[in-house]
């Protein structure tokens, strides 16, 4: 009796974790780690370069589904993936800290990847051979929106936890008021750094030379405009108060320059020189004539010697948009430059003639600290996973190693699997279909944070590391709940093939919300999270279908296996265009980015029009 009910198990008690378990670590790797590097001071192109490579594990992973399908059960797989992927969550933790966290981080990203994907052939193997057709199509919205809490997860409640170690064990912020005055008012003028008088205390603070600072209401030259700003990044990035990364590229351009290759200089640089002058985007401040705007300078220095780096973001709070910050979002004091100041740059729109006033603030939080304590936190959850999963998970008479045939090899069965698939009646529409479903999708993700994080003079909305979690860990969930669960409801109900056109409507309209938010840029925090709601309701009810057609694709003899190579097309287009999409951001910028975004969908409304669906497929049975 205690056996048949093991098998039986109600799915309530499983589904739901386990894929809650299969989407935390991919979200880790896709969506966090690029919000984790971003605020480490990781560039969008390279961030979005090695976190799309991070999906290859997925793409590949049919290559390896057959030796799960084959060896052990798929509750082994399920429960020894979990113990490993909580040693890389670990891992992560550990090296953050460290010098060289870039390298040593991605590693274990990789071990995540790897480990996570062997863990969804097998989750998704258990699920079809637990559930009949019809439990499969009701749960596919559970499934689904299970999946998602996961990525919400990442995205809302590790974000707002990692954002609050961040404010509580930073340095207090440091707000500073900039003030247009006319003609006949004081204002102040350009002072040297070196020049600066700067205050000393026993307490580590962020200090400045003043919190409010005028600038008159006049033109300049655009020659003494330009020759300021270049002063002002000369001087910080000589005292190395930019990344490291930009400093490098800054001195070594001639002898790059040298070195390039054929392709560089015939492909490459044309090509980004097009794209540039074709689709760049425009500049914030216009200049009339041969003048331009007036500026006036911040300076930010601490109160002592840090004991280790602090980074300090500074970017605008709200006020009037035509009082700009040209030049200084970002400073890294160490323990060589600290006794210097750091220096941020303002401009006024030329054509503004009346009073006025911006504000703007400088954070600085102990981010390598908030990020070890968050990764800390998921490995003691996956340890949770590996201890629940071992005792819930069902025992189905099927899950056993799938049967060969008599006399045959694993490799000859290896082979056999995969060519029983690529025999299916129109396997080349059903795959450019599983490319280009999710085309959109796959740019903006790894983009949609950064834009958020990005202060508004580098075309982002300036929000903080808290509520990018806020913003998808409360509306954005029950947006995302209710879009996943009514596509499961209908597709059960209806039939897949009666929502489909719908489904993919839901999944891909929604991108042009972030079109609106590049350029409003609205400071309103219940518009920005009332249009990713909109964004994540379409994608809970959209998704439904993508999954549910690969669960028809996979139909027949070895579904596991079958499956997997189902979600390695789905990886493969996700990994591509996500790879080249923070390049493209940053030749374009954010406005004309999300334009292309919504571009990138037309194809997915062309194929899905020519592939093969049963009429009845996920249709409750009378």
């Amino acid at each position: 009796m205690s056996k048949e009910k093991s098998e039986k198990r109600n799915p309530w008690f499983w589904v739901p974790s386990l894929y809650y378990a299969q989407g935390i670590p991919y979200v880790v790797v896709m969506t966090v780690a690029v919000i984790m590097y971003k605020r480490m001071g990781i560039s969008n192109t390279d961030i979005a370069l090695y976190t799309s490579w991070l999906y290859l594990p997925w793409v590949i992973k049919p290559l390896w589904s057959p030796v799960v399908d084959l060896l052990k059960t798929k509750r082994f797989w399920i429960i020894s993936m979990q113990l490993i992927v909580g040693a890389g969550l670990a891992g992560v933790a550990l090296t953050i800290p460290v010098p060289n966290f870039f390298q040593y981080t991605l590693a274990f990203f990789w071990l995540l990847a790897f480990s996570s994907a062997t863990h969804d052939i097998a989750a998704d193997g258990l699920y079809m051979l637990g559930l009949n057709q019809n439990q499969q199509a009701f749960f596919v919205g559970i499934r689904s929106t299970f999946y998602r809490f996961a990525m919400i997860t990442g995205q809302g409640l590790l974000i707002i936890l990692a954002g609050f170690f961040e404010v509580s064990t930073g340095l207090p912020p440091v707000d500073v008021v900039v003030k247009t005055s006319l003609n006949n008012a004081q204002h102040s003028v350009f002072v040297h750094p070196d020049s600066i008088q700067m205050q000393r205390d026993d307490a580590l603070k962020i200090l400045t030379q003043s919190t409010e600072i005028d600038i008159q209401v006049e033109k300049i030259s655009k020659e003494k405009a330009d020759s300021l700003i270049a002063f002002v990044k000369e001087w910080n990035l000589s005292h190395d108060f930019y990344q490291d990364e930009n400093k490098p590229a800054q001195d070594n351009k001639t002898m790059v320059s040298e070195d390039k290759s054929w392709f560089s200089k015939s492909v490459t640089e044309p090509l980004e020189g097009f794209i540039k002058s074709a689709f760049g985007k425009e500049e914030k401040i216009k200049v009339v004539s041969n003048e331009s705007g007036n500026l006036a300078i911040a300076y930010f220095y601490l109160s002592k010697k840090p004991k280790e780096n602090v980074v300090v973001n500074f970017g605008s709070e709200g006020g009037d948009k035509s009082i700009g910050l040209v030049e200084g979002t970002r400073f890294v004091f160490t323990e060589n430059n600290w006794q210097k100041p750091a220096l941020a740059i303002f401009q006024i729109d030329s054509k503004l003639n009346e009073v006025t006033s911006a504000s703007f603030q400088a954070r600085a939080g102990n981010i390598p600290l908030a990020w070890t304590i968050t990764f800390f936190v998921l490995a003691g959850l996956f340890l949770l996973f590996f201890v629940y999963h071992k005792f819930i998970l069902p025992h189905p008479k099927s899950d056993v190693p799938a049967a060969r045939t008599e006399g045959s090899s694993v490799f000859a069965e290896f082979f056999k699997t995969f060519a029983l698939f690529f025999k299916k009646k129109h396997i080349g529409i059903t795959i450019a279909f599983l490319l280009v479903y999710r085309l959109g999708e796959s740019q903006l993700v790894k983009l949609a944070s950064p834009f958020m994080l990005d202060s508004r003079e580098l075309g982002g909305l300036g929000l903080t590391t808290g509520d990018v979690g806020i913003i998808y860990g409360t509306i954005g969930i029950i947006a995302l709940t209710l879009g996943g669960i009514l596509g499961g409801f209908l597709a059960s109900k209806d039939g897949l093939k009666s929502w489909l056109w719908w489904m993919l409507i839901a999944i891909n309209l929604p991108n042009v919300v972030y079109v609106y938010l590049s350029y409003a840029q609205p400071e309103s925090f219940l518009l920005i999270s009332l249009s990713v709601a909109v964004e994540q309701f379409g994608y809970g009810f959209g998704f439904t279908a993508y999954m549910l057609y690969m669960i028809f694709v996979s139909e027949g003899d070895h579904k596991t296996a079958h499956f997997a190579i189902t979600t390695g097309f789905m990886a493969l287009g996700m990994m591509i265009p996500g790879m080249i999409s923070g390049w493209l951001q940053e030749l374009i910028g954010y406005e004309h980015f999300f334009i292309w975004v919504v571009i990138a969908t037309i194809p997915a409304f062309i194929i899905t029009k020519y592939i093969p669906l049963d009429e009845n497929f996920g249709k409750k049975e009378s």
